[in-house]
This record gives structure tokens, sequence and C-alpha cells, in this order.
């Protein structure tokens, strides 16, 4: 006789990241850990990390911590719940910042300003939430084949292909 033991998988999460780098890491890998025992599949997993990763550097590169007026220390705060459809709402939450979120239009050779379209590439609908005390918090909702074809020519621009990007520097 088999013993089946079943593993309770949140169907929301909450979490303080560091105001930097540092926690980006650590609510991505928590975020994928949950999502895969949650089974949903690897496309939307992946989907959500890279909008993860991609909102906390954000809000960590304009937005300033909850509750304090200095960048650098501090929290902000990242969510992502299940909703009964199996759709994702993946959120962000800064201090606010001196901007607020919107797409950019980078030149071909610009090293950032990609992030926002990348998120409205991969999301059904994302948007911007104020709230209390002058927070921020950018909401995006990811469902499976939700991806748009046109995903890599958003993302990159004319005359830019998307898989040079991870050509391999060293390969002849």
């Amino acid at each position: 006789m088999a013993l089946v033991v079943a593993q309770e998988v949140p169907t929301s999460s909450s979490m303080a990241v560091p105001h930097g780098p540092a926690g980006v890491g650590e609510a991505r890998h928590r975020m994928r850990e949950q999502l895969r025992r949650s089974g949903m599949s690897e496309s939307v997993v992946d989907d959500a990390v890279l909008i993860l990763s991609e909102l906390l550097s954000n809000a960590c590169r304009h937005g300033r911590p909850l509750g304090r007026a200095d960048v650098g220390d501090g929290d902000i705060r990242a969510a992502w719940r299940l909703d009964k459809r199996g759709g994702l709402t993946v959120e962000v939450t800064d201090g606010g910042g001196p901007t607020r979120p919107v797409p950019a239009t980078p030149s071909v050779t610009a090293r950032g300003g990609r992030g926002l379209n990348i998120i409205s590439a991969l999301a059904q609908d994302w948007g911007v939430r104020d709230g209390a005390a002058g927070e921020v918090t950018v909401w995006v909702v990811v469902t499976e084949g939700h991806r748009r074809d046109d995903f890599a020519t958003r993302v990159t621009g004319p005359g830019f292909e998307f898989l040079d990007t991870y050509d391999d520097p060293y390969e002849s």
C-alpha cells in the first residue's frame, strides 16, 4: 500500500523583497517552486517568473521602498495569486517614485527600456494602481496560451532579431 501525502499549495503568496537586486532571485525561486507545485504549466511559470523579475527590477530602479523616502533601504512587496479559472495575478508594490510606469520606446541600441513591453507581450492584461501613502502597485494577469504571436518583434523592435540576443559571444 502506497502512502500519498497531499502537499498544501497556497493559492496566494506575498513576500517582502529587499529594495535592491539581492532579493529578486529569492522571489523568483519562491514563485517558481510554488507555481510548479500548483500544477501550473511550465510556459505560464516561466512567463510569470520573467514578469516578476521585470517588475521587481523596475520597482528597485524607479520606486522608493515602502514606507521610506530614501532609496536603497527597506522593502518592496511581491505577491501572486491564482484564481479559480487558472489565471495568475502578479503584483509588485513600492513606495512610489518620480515617474509613472509606462512602456518606453527604446532605441535599437538601448540597454534597457523594454521591460514593460515584454510584460505587455506576455500578459493578458496589466495596469497600475495607486495606494495609501503614495504606494504604487503594478499588477499583471497571466493566463495559459496568451503570449502574443508578435512577441519577438514587439520586444526587440525592427532590425533586431530576438534570438540574436541569446547568441553565444564565444561561438565562431
